[in-house]
């Protein structure tokens, strides 16, 4: 099998509905003797914020000298994104090899677009025999495809609304979702917060035994008068530092760098060491294209669509990309925006998915906007503009236009925006992604 003709094939499961349930890898993994059994792992669950767990996770690892694959989803533009080993994606070759294998065993049974990907993922890490697997849960937990392991460690990093059709439409059910992920007398480090989501998670590691390390109770991350940030655990297991900084975008980035921290002395005792130097300088190497992204003008691909009135020269225009697409993440963007940027007009680039909170997340960020211009992302999911603008509320909805295409929405905002402003496309991966494309060049290449 060709890597096109393997594309080609798992683009055509996206026409099967989302299936939770974890028979079908079960099965699958039983065919090709359960490769997933030869790896170790950390498990990561949560509403936000499991990308920015994760890749922290995996490039302090990765500088310490381990071999460490990463999982994750969704992707910006390439499938091959979910991908990694260390800072290396899977190539094209290997791809199609291990699809090729897939679709061989499968033998026309059925499979879901994310139960291919997750199989692909743990065939691949074990064919390459790395030292450590970082697995991103895709939807919940309790039934998600990548359920079918048991890690050093399971980390869930929130808990808030958001699939709920799928996860049920309270807070309890979601939570109980994504504390399926939790195994027998396996640790659990967790970000969560507020009574519901940490009784739920309190209680289901009390019933399997699994000691439960969390945010605000068994360790705690402080800012420092300069706004560096200081961890310090309240467990014997835990090893403090002081006066870290990240790479990292967002006051909510010092919990995610937290569990971080707490999940890097957990594995300490399973012999994956990462020295204070190591963890000091990883930490500021840490990249996770499309969310909270700052794109320079220098970074930019040269498109010689920026002119200035003084003919001739490009405006020098900063972009901020994110794919925040529910309440939570749109709140923790609107954060980043009113106290970690400085611009003097926001030019916000809008697209979403039909299936999402378009009121609620719009009305958070509409406010800060100077203009918003609503585009559509490639997608059969993806809501018209003229949607979007039918969903804000009345005081904002004179800032709205709506444009036909992404790109044409970048051209309308780099046109619009001065060299001090700042231009956010937000509210889709999608969106991000065919943008981040445009301005960036594909990340994979």
């Amino acid at each position: 099998m060709q890597y096109e003709e393997a594309r080609s094939f798992l683009d055509s499961l996206q026409f099967f509905k989302i299936k939770l349930g974890l028979d079908s890898m079960q099965r699958f993994l039983e065919d090709v003797g359960h490769p997933q059994k030869n790896l170790k792992y950390v498990h990561v669950a949560g509403t936000n914020g499991k990308g920015s767990v994760s890749v922290s996770l995996l490039t302090l690892l990765a500088r310490a000298g381990y071999n460490v694959g990463l999982y994750t989803s969704p992707h910006l533009s390439s499938v091959r994104e979910r991908f990694r080993i260390n800072d290396a994606y899977i190539s094209k070759d290997d791809f199609a090899a291990m699809a090729g294998r897939i679709v061989n065993i499968l033998d026309n049974r059925r499979i879901t677009y994310f139960e291919f990907t997750t199989a692909l993922a743990l065939l691949w890490f074990a064919e390459r025999k790395v030292d450590l697997v970082i697995l991103e849960v895709g939807m919940g937990g309790r039934l998600d495809a990548t359920n079918v392991i048991t890690p050093l460690v399971s980390i869930i990093t929130n808990v808030s609304m958001d699939h709920e059709a799928y996860l049920g439409d309270t807070l309890t059910a979601v939570a109980y979702e994504k504390a399926g992920i939790i195994k027998p007398g396996v640790p659990v480090v967790s970000g969560v917060e507020g009574p519901i989501p940490t009784k739920v998670v309190e209680e289901r590691c009390r019933e399997l035994n699994a000691p439960l390390y969390l945010l605000g109770r068994d360790f705690v991350e402080k800012k420092d008068e300069e706004g560096r940030m200081n961890f310090e655990g309240n467990a014997s297991c835990f090893r403090s530092y002081d006066s870290l900084t990240s790479s990292l975008i967002g006051e909510h980035q010092k919990k995610n760098t937290a569990l971080v921290l707490a999940t890097i002395s957990l594995l300490d005792r399973y012999g994956f060491h990462v020295t204070d130097q190591t963890l000091r300088s990883g930490l500021n190497e840490v990249r996770w294209p499309g969310r909270l992204e700052l794109i320079s003008p220098e970074s930019i691909s040269t498109r010689g669509s920026l002119q200035n009135d003084q003919g001739g020269n490009e405006k020098k225009i900063r972009f901020l990309l994110d794919g925040a697409h529910n309440p939570a993440g749109v709140q923790s963007l609107v954060s980043a925006l009113q106290n970690d940027l400085l611009y003097n007009h926001l030019y916000c680039i809008w697209g979403a998915m039909i299936d999402k909170d378009i009121l609620q997340t719009l009305t958070i960020i509409a406010p800060l906007a100077t203009r918003i211009i609503l585009a559509r992302p490639e997608g059969e999911r993806s809501a018209d503009p003229e949607e979007l603008l039918a969903r804000i509320p009345d005081p904002e909805k004179s800032k709205a236009v709506c444009e036909c295409s992404v790109i044409k929405a970048i051209a309308l905002a780099e046109d619009l925006a001065q060299e001090d402003d700042l231009i956010c496309i937000a509210g889709s991966l999608y969106l991000v992604g065919e943008a981040r494309a445009h301005l960036a060049g594909e990340l994979v290449a």
